[in-house]
């Protein structure tokens, strides 16, 4: 049998106080949070090593020998969430409604069509490297697993799991260039074609 315990329940029975926030005010900290980075270990510690270095058992005994080992940990910390929410605050003011129409549009026509037509962004970069052109396959090669030229030498991209997927019945008999989608691009692996 499995049963889950909330955050809330195992506070309640740690009998923990929980703060009482006004609605967006934790999710919106914890967000400034990620970009001040005010509670990195460098800032308050690596918590998973000092909560095994304390002996105690409550609460109170260990706020009391963490503000010791690490005094100034809250208030820096703090401090660089408090400059980074400022810094939000002035941006929040110059949001307007044409700016919120603005990155719609990119997020919804723009990023997603760079999202889906990223092939052709693989091939001209593999036509650079190699100083040539490149093309689309036409429907008949591309039923045989091509899904351009570079030059003239066939390939077919595919994502980098389809090599982990090695059990595939699937023989494309021509280069395969791989690609990985990063955070702010796409990687891509010629290892095949260079």
């Amino acid at each position: 049998m499995k049963v889950k315990v909330s955050n809330q329940e195992i506070r309640e029975y740690l009998d923990i106080e929980t703060p009482d926030f006004p609605k967006y005010v934790a999710p919106l900290l914890n967000l400034v949070n990620k970009y001040a980075q005010g509670t990195r270990p460098r800032i308050v510690g690596q918590m998973t090593e000092l909560i095994q270095q304390f002996s105690g058992k409550s609460l109170p005994e260990w706020e009391k020998w963490y503000l010791e080992e690490k005094p100034n940990a809250i208030a820096e910390a703090t401090e660089k969430v408090w400059q980074k929410l400022k810094e939000i605050k002035n941006v929040m003011d110059k949001i307007d409604s044409s700016m919120v129409e603005m990155w719609i549009r990119d997020l919804v026509v723009v990023k997603t069509f760079v999202g889906l037509r990223f092939q052709e962004a693989i091939l001209k970069k593999g036509a650079d490297f190699k100083g040539c052109d490149f093309r689309f396959s036409k429907p008949v090669e591309e039923s045989r697993g091509i899904d351009g030229f570079i030059g003239n030498i066939p390939v077919s991209i595919k994502p980098q799991t389809y090599q982990a997927k090695s059990s595939l019945p699937e023989s494309i008999g021509v280069k395969i260039i791989y690609y990985n989608k990063v955070k702010d691009g796409i990687e891509i692996d010629f290892g095949e074609l260079f």
